[in-house]
């Protein structure tokens, strides 16, 4: 995600001060790594020690290769997600992540100092239903809006996970970090109308999606949406069609 990294005297000073870690609940693992990304814009960031930090905000295309368990859910394939965890970086090798519910994500040995808890992955899951769009995922060539409005989105994503709760939605600014030392989040140069748009919507009556965390204890962590059930049963038909085409052919 980042363009620079955080040096090694910061790192050694934030994890003096970091709480224990306490462990999510893996409801499968996937193998997974950072390919490129989808519709997307660089914009600049201040967030985990970062100031004005040119980086990619947006859709991250990730290759997966293996699944276990609730993993299985999403082909082998590219994936669309939006990285979640400023602290950490991506990483283009393959690793075995943990499948976990948003509240308990991102990895809780973070700048963030543990998980998101209920109230965050429900205003991400509103916001993924509301403004989610299927278009921003693949590797091709994406119209200018397209890029702004994802990295809009992207933004949208960091101030909820990042920022402290504010007493509503209306409280958020992507433009302000509202969160006193180190934690926080706050952006330029993007769409900032858009996104703060999208997170004053946010009033518990939007449609919720069903989102999931790829964790990785060192690596970034990234959230995506849960397979539609009928993508999963044509999935399922794919395999059965597939089954009645061999049959047949033996006959």
């Amino acid at each position: 995600m980042k363009l620079l990294k955080l040096s090694v005297v910061f790192f050694a000073a934030v994890v003096m001060f970091l709480p224990s870690a306490t462990k999510a609940t893996p409801l499968g693992t996937v193998d997974i790594a950072k390919t490129g990304n989808g519709a997307s814009d660089i914009i600049e960031v201040w967030a985990a020690g970062y100031e004005g930090l040119p980086s990619y905000a947006g859709v991250y295309m990730l290759d997966k290769t293996y699944g276990t368990n609730e993993g299985k859910i999403w082909s082998d394939g590219p994936i669309g997600a939006f990285c979640i965890e400023w602290a950490e970086l991506t990483s283009s090798n393959t690793l075995t992540y943990d499948v976990i519910m948003p509240a308990e994500g991102p990895v809780p040995t973070t700048l963030l100092g543990g998980p998101m808890g209920t109230s965050k992955a429900k205003y991400l899951q509103e916001l993924w239903g509301r403004y989610f769009d299927p278009s921003w995922v693949g590797s091709g060539t994406f119209t200018y809006a397209q890029n702004t409005k994802a990295a809009a989105f992207g933004a949208a994503v960091w101030e909820i996970v990042h920022e402290d709760l504010p007493t509503s939605s209306l409280g958020w600014d992507v433009t302000v970090d509202g969160t006193a030392g180190i934690r926080g989040f706050r952006a330029d140069y993007l769409d900032s109308v858009a996104a703060n748009n999208m997170l004053h919507s946010l009033d518990g009556t939007g449609p919720r999606a069903d989102l999931r965390v790829f964790s990785y204890n060192g690596q970034q962590d990234y959230i995506t949406a849960v397979p539609e059930p009928a993508t999963i049963a044509l999935l399922g038909l794919g395999g059965v069609f597939s089954l009645l085409r061999r049959k047949k052919t033996r006959t």
